[in-house]
């Protein structure tokens, strides 16, 4: 097909109007390399092929599309769809399988497009080998929906479920919403049985039924920010950090998975968490923006101590060769 063809150019126009919603005539016919009337009569041959595109008013006008019960169809450009291809490898090592989901619905993307524009992604989802992920966290994608589905209908959920140390259990919950958290996903949910806020990984669960009875989430909730407080809280090992900067400074390094900031004074401030893994906490406390003093926690202290010989082991000159 001609890019100078009456259809070639009409597509074109389409794919104006989806990268630049409110363009003029003037603006579309410079686009088409045509005139300002004849752009015009491109968007009438779109709304003749019941594409819904919309007349705006004001002293240039223009043109955006309208919803309608036919979507637009989609056009993609080579760079497009080759980085579609590479974010969902990179994203979900299983795009190159024809038989997983991801991989399916790449299969009906890529064979919608044109042949020139989908060859390069298409070879290179053939071809491309992507390292496998040392921990892979990946929900299935049936037990996602369904508990998606379940927040939006604040309908309780059992959850087939299997902690940490691999042992099965059987959980009831309110799912309040579903958070992606650094390619993690989480159920943030009060859990029926203890009546108390619960954040589950969503690649434990292997199954979800949805039971009758309904809920009232929390009003205003923040899914976020629940999340990144319940991680900090509820873990073997409580600590408690005197730091020595404004608590503005300590919020902008220190994820709130660590735990609560109060704000002893305009100087002070005090973090309150808990940790399974001290070593790692006592690394993370080395962003601190002042001094601090671990007014609480043995199992942290002794981690700290320990990193401080390891840090200062490290900065010493090393001994002549021999």
């Amino acid at each position: 097909m001609s890019e100078t063809s009456p259809t070639a150019r009409a597509l074109l126009a389409l794919e104006a109007l989806q990268d630049s919603p409110g363009i003029t005539a003037e603006r579309l016919g410079r686009r088409l390399g045509v005139t300002s009337r004849a752009a015009r009569r491109y968007v009438e041959i779109l709304r003749e092929a019941d594409i819904p595109v919309e007349s705006l008013r004001g002293p240039d006008g223009g043109y955006r599309l309208g919803r309608g019960v036919r979507p637009p169809p989609l056009r993609f450009g080579p760079d497009e769809a080759l980085g579609l291809v590479m974010a969902a490898l990179d994203g979900q090592h299983d795009a190159a399988d024809p038989a997983g989901p991801v991989g399916r619905a790449l299969g009906k993307l890529l064979g919608a497009l044109p042949r020139s524009v989908a060859a390069q992604a298409d070879a290179v989802r053939r071809t491309a080998t992507p390292v496998p992920q040392r921990s892979p966290a990946r929900p299935d994608p049936a037990a996602t929906v369904a508990l998606v589905e379940a927040c939006a209908a604040h309908r309780r959920v059992r959850l087939d479920y299997r902690t940490e140390a691999g042992n099965e259990r059987v959980l009831e919950a309110e799912p309040w919403a579903v958070v992606v958290r650094y390619g993690r996903w989480y159920l943030l949910c009060r859990s029926v049985a203890v009546d108390a806020v619960r954040t589950y990984r969503i690649d434990r669960v292997a199954g979800v039924e949805t039971l009758a009875e309904t809920f009232d989430p929390p009003p205003d909730l923040d899914p976020v920010t629940v999340l990144e407080d319940n991680l900090g809280a509820g873990w073997e090992h409580d600590v408690r950090v005197l730091v020595d900067a404004p608590i503005a400074q300590v919020a902008a390094v220190i994820p709130r998975t660590m735990g609560r900031l109060e704000e002893v004074d305009a100087t002070t401030t005090r973090l309150v968490g808990s940790t399974r893994n001290t070593t790692s906490y006592a690394e993370q406390l080395t962003m601190l923006p002042g001094p601090f003093h671990i007014e609480e926690g043995e199992e942290v202290r002794t981690a700290v101590a320990a990193l401080a010989d390891r840090l200062s082991a490290a900065a010493r000159r090393s001994p002549a060769a021999r």
